[in-house]
């Protein structure tokens, strides 16, 4: 299949966990692993590094042994830090802002956060796997509608200019403001004054601190 993928399950509830590998299997895909904790995680996914095979995605829920506070989505960002190219998919059983924030907080490509409710929606499920497993973006809606804390319109992108948009977009991929200045060809300084436009243009204020870049995003990404 060309859409196959190979996943890497973690979840302590050993009934649900064999459901989603069930759900994907039937579907075509590769759980290649199935754990039940954030630290069982983290060496499945080092073993496979080490022997060059690492799998497009890891689908992991949010809380897990031995505390059942945020073992889950703490691993997930470990392992986005040594391994990029790596897809996670994190589940939870309501909307976590801090630990979602936390999340995507670096790169927005390749990354999930969806609620367990959505797991019943079968192909909208598999679909949100393959997609994070391919580098792309699947959030929940009330994960957006939360972390940006007030209804939108949908013309809310409608007054950037061109290059605005272009810089969120590349902000959307993860890159840092130098990053961008090198990818547009323009100076740090430019860049910056775009950022601060976008920032005022949305309605993030200072007051949002660093989530109001995470809030940017969410917002190119959900327009």
């Amino acid at each position: 299949m060309e859409d196959r993928v190979r996943v890497v399950i973690a979840e302590d509830s050993v009934l649900l966990r064999e459901g989603l590998t069930r759900l994907l299997t039937d579907r075509g895909h590769d759980v290649v692993a199935g754990v039940g904790d954030g630290n069982a995680l983290i060496k499945t996914i080092t073993e496979f590094a080490a022997q060059g095979d690492l799998p497009d995605v890891v689908v992991a829920d949010v809380r897990m042994p031995p505390t059942h506070t945020d073992e889950g989505v703490r691993a997930a960002v470990q392992l986005r830090k040594h391994h990029p190219e790596l897809g996670v998919l994190v589940l939870s059983q309501y909307v976590e802002e801090r630990y979602a924030t936390e999340l995507l907080a670096g790169s927005s490509r390749g990354v999930g956060y969806l609620l367990k409710d959505r797991v019943a929606e079968v192909r909208e499920f598999v679909d949100a796997v393959v997609r994070v497993a391919r580098g792309g973006t699947a959030l929940d809606p009330e994960v957006v509608a939360q972390l940006l804390g007030r209804s939108r319109k949908q013309d809310v992108l409608a007054g950037l200019t061109p290059r605005e948009r272009e810089v969120l977009g590349l902000m959307a991929e993860g890159r840092t403001n130098s990053a961008i200045a090198r990818q547009l060809v323009v100076s740090d300084g430019a860049v910056e004054k775009h950022v601060s436009n976008i920032f005022l243009k949305l309605g993030l204020s200072q007051s949002d601190g660093d989530h109001r870049r995470v809030l940017a995003v969410l917002t190119y990404l959900n327009s």
